[in-house]
């Protein structure tokens, strides 16, 4: 019998929570905003799934992991779990990276929020004007709607 096949009976005897647990160890996560099996594993496309894989971690501010984050912590973490280095702030991060059109942007590519020309706040683009992101205080990693166009786009090298 291959892991695949047990899956069923391990769901069945482990119970609801721990199925994300089995799903996410034995092979691909399902999760709102992640790309299909079908599409290429990118360094984007598993950054997405790390930051997926952490939603309801709650915000600390300086945070980095791997059980609370904040926002460029998450973004940071989930590229380093990828195979790619981030610098450490939301600021840094976007000096790092290869900025792109709204229109290029991709699942796995940074949303960057700005005031002005000060980079504020980090998120990881999950498709359909949506990001995977730490928020603030009080608050857990989730995935969210994009709420404002004082956005930048980053792709990371």
């Amino acid at each position: 019998m291959t892991a695949l096949n047990r899956v069923p009976s391990l769901i069945t005897r482990a119970g609801t929570a721990s199925a994300l647990t089995i799903a996410a160890v034995g092979g691909s996560l399902v999760v709102p905003g992640l790309a299909s099996d079908a599409q290429a594993a990118t360094s984007a496309t598993k950054a997405l799934q790390v930051a997926a894989s952490k939603k309801g971690a709650p915000y600390k501010y300086g945070a980095t992991g791997p059980s609370r984050f904040d926002c460029s912590g998450l973004t940071q973490y989930s590229y380093k779990k990828a195979g790619k280095k981030l610098p450490r702030t939301a600021a840094q991060q976007y000096n790092k990276t290869r900025h792109i059109s709204a229109s290029s942007r991709k699942q796995g590519d940074l949303v960057f929020f700005h005031s002005g020309r000060s980079v504020y706040h980090v998120g990881i683009y999950a498709g359909k004007g949506r990001i995977w992101h730490s928020p603030k205080t009080g608050d857990v990693v989730k995935l969210q709607k994009i709420w404002t166009k004082s956005v930048w786009y980053g792709r990371v090298k």
